[in-house]
């Protein structure tokens, strides 16, 4: 999509932090982290949210949570536990209407979320 804010990330027209990049997918680190360690999955083919998803994205979505798993071990952080939070629509907290997951690590992250 030509106006969304990931797609562009994606594409390298805007600049981010990269931590892992793929065919699928990429991940940064979140501009405003809520955690010492918060970073950004995307799929980088457009998908508006996890309400969009269908069986055909089961392999994409296989992927992304290995790259998540892969990325903590490999950031030090998978030992101690992290949480991994997508979230839905406007009452979701969804403010891009791109699927994305947010991991966040490093600290106790307390339940239930606000």
């Amino acid at each position: 999509m030509d106006d969304c804010l990931f797609c562009k990330i994606a594409a390298g027209q805007i600049p981010s932090n990269k931590l892992y990049e793929d065919d699928q997918l990429l991940a940064f680190y979140d501009i405003d982290p809520q955690a010492p360690t918060h970073f950004l999955v995307i799929p980088k083919r457009h998908i508006d949210s996890a309400a969009a998803l269908t069986e055909k994205d089961a392999a994409l979505l296989g992927h992304i949570y290995a790259v998540i798993a892969d990325l903590c071990r490999q950031l030090g952080v998978a030992e101690n536990g992290y949480r991994v939070v997508t979230n839905v629509g406007a009452d979701g907290g969804q403010s891009v209407k791109h699927l994305h997951f947010h991991v966040l690590a490093g600290r106790s992250l307390a339940w239930p979320p606000g």
